[in-house]
């Protein structure tokens, strides 16, 4: 095939946040723009000739066209096979099982996750690595040094490729696998969680289910596995058709955005158990029958139950969060004598320890959970991971939360978001809590008394890097915690998020409504950063 080298010349804003490049679809449709940053990763790995590459996305606009340019990209610089998801779709946990399972070089995983899609909308682009995890930093940063000074790609002169029949096609000595998305997910599930139960407990009745895919990746998924293979009524997966732009909505699994599913589980004849997942499949929402279970219990429930799990019988070997994640995980490996770590968000700084052995459950309150079967979080996995709860331990969602506060305690817990705050009014906010910290510890707020106050920092305890300036803390003498964070994850503005946490651990008060029980932090995280003063808002965008 012959291989054309174009002239080009940098873009400045081609730096990877926590997870990739992420712009809008016009920005990524730019002539270069797109090449450029391919071709910048390509050029800041080692020996990637004759390599395997993975590559799929979440369906959403551009996904196609953009495949069909990496393809060419690929080819030119030398990768000798592409594992590419029929019709280019693949979900991230998918793909992190592929480059897992047949031992790839890596892979270029095309999502915006959680953001809408469609010609107007959001488009991403992140390199996942041999573990089947996200690029580290050091890769990350070396791609965008590599941006910066690009002169010019090279693309191979073939042809656009069949991405939807299931099969090899050669090019020279290129060959191109269309593999059906789901199988191999499947067989994986399949190995940790115990099936036959499932399907008991689904045919006789006892577990009704309704799973809202958001018109996202993870509908083929779920109806495969959920109704095809566990036998779930046909339906039990609404809005099941990955779409281009996600049928108009936001594939973000939260109360506000799959309303449909929350108007069920809230409503008369509620299903014993619903989920949604995201965008591009790696995020999970889990409620029952009247009940909403926040990310961060979850996790904690998921660890303190796991070896009722085929696939963690044996036990776990430690869990990690998030630093803003509730502490209810941490209770939990206390109890439990388990190693429990806290990382800055992003699913990458999971991967080491995974890695390490250190842990086997991990999670962020962002709605992430996962374990070391793959090197991301997942949200199907999730899913399937409390139906086997439900029906190994015969007791509803709601009562397994019960249960779960009464032996550990109840975190009660939100996140407040503001999104699409003008970059320097959040910059401005920022930097007026940095000034407000060494001046907090000791003060007494009411009934609550600043214990410390920072700016959280981690130190890879795997391989000793450093990452600094990854969140402000402030911790309170009964165990309250206020977090701010700008998140990394939008295209317009910035998004500020306020994590806001109280333990209670006296049963008769684990009932109450979380935004009236964490009222009186609510108050004192605007004292301290005066979003609503600053911006002219009068609350949040998003409360979860």
């Amino acid at each position: 095939m012959e291989i054309k080298t174009i002239e080009t010349h940098p873009f400045e804003d081609q730096n990877p946040g926590t997870s990739g490049l992420r712009k809008k679809v016009k920005t990524f449709q730019q002539p270069n723009y797109l090449e450029n940053f391919v071709q910048s990763i390509f050029d800041s790995l080692d020996d990637i000739v004759d390599q395997k590459l993975v590559l799929g996305g979440d369906g959403r606009y551009f996904n196609r066209q953009a495949i069909q340019t990496i393809i060419k990209i690929a080819a030119a610089n030398g990768f000798s096979e592409l594992i590419i998801g029929q019709g280019g779709l693949l979900s991230t946990p998918a793909a992190s099982n592929l480059i897992r399972k047949y031992k790839a070089y890596g892979g270029l995983v095309l999502s915006a996750s959680h953001n809408p899609g469609g010609p107007d909308e959001d488009f991403g682009i992140k390199y996942n690595v041999g573990n089947g995890g996200p690029a580290p930093e050091k890769y990350t940063q070396a791609f965008y040094r590599r941006s910066k000074e690009i002169a010019s790609y090279k693309i191979a002169e073939i042809p656009d490729i069949d991405l939807d029949t299931v099969g090899n096609q050669k090019f020279g000595t290129l060959t191109i696998s269309i593999l059906d998305p789901v199988n191999d997910y499947a067989e994986l599930m399949q190995t940790i969680f115990d099936f036959d139960l499932l399907k008991q407990s689904i045919g006789s009745g006892y577990i009704t289910l309704k799973f809202d895919a958001m018109h996202a990746i993870t509908g083929p998924y779920a109806k495969t596995i959920l109704e095809d293979m566990l036998g779930a009524k046909p339906g039990s997966v609404i809005n099941a058709v990955p779409l281009e732009d996600f049928g108009g909505g936001h594939p973000d699994p939260n109360l506000a955005h799959a309303e449909e599913l929350a108007e069920a589980m809230f409503g008369p004849n509620a299903p014993t158990f619903g989920a949604a997942s995201d965008g591009d499949g790696d995020r999970n929402m889990i409620m029952g029958s009247q009940i909403f279970v926040t990310p961060s219990d979850s996790l904690a429930i998921l660890a303190a139950n796991a070896s009722l799990i085929p696939g963690y019988a044996k036990g776990i070997s430690g869990v990690a969060r998030s630093m803003p994640t509730s502490q209810a995980v941490d209770r939990v490996a206390a109890q439990l004598n388990l190693p429990c770590f806290e990382t800055p968000t992003g699913w990458k700084f999971f991967g080491n320890l995974l890695d390490a052995g250190k842990i086997t459950l991990c999670g962020e309150e962002s709605f992430g959970t996962g374990s070391d079967h793959v090197r991301e979080k997942d949200g199907l996995w999730a899913v399937l991971f409390w139906l086997n709860l439900i029906a190994r331990k015969r007791q509803s969602v709601a009562d397994i939360v019960t249960e779960h506060w009464q032996r550990f305690g109840r975190d009660i817990y939100a996140r407040h978001d503001y999104e699409a705050v003008a970059t320097d009014i959040a910059d401005g906010i920022v930097a007026s809590l940095r000034e407000q910290l060494p001046a907090l510890p000791g003060k007494a707020f009411g009934d609550y008394i600043v214990e410390y106050a920072d700016e959280f920092a981690y130190t890879d305890p795997i391989d000793g890097s450093v990452s600094k300036n990854q969140g402000i803390r402030i911790g309170f003498e009964n165990g309250s915690r206020i977090v701010f964070r700008l998140s990394g994850t939008g295209t317009v503005g910035a998004t500020l998020r306020i994590y806001l946490e109280r333990y209670e651990p006296d049963s008769n008060l684990h009932d109450q409504d979380a935004q009236s029980a964490l009222a009186p932090l609510i108050e004192l995280a605007e004292q301290f950063c005066e979003i609503k003063k600053r911006t002219g808002r009068n609350g949040p965008t998003v409360i979860t």
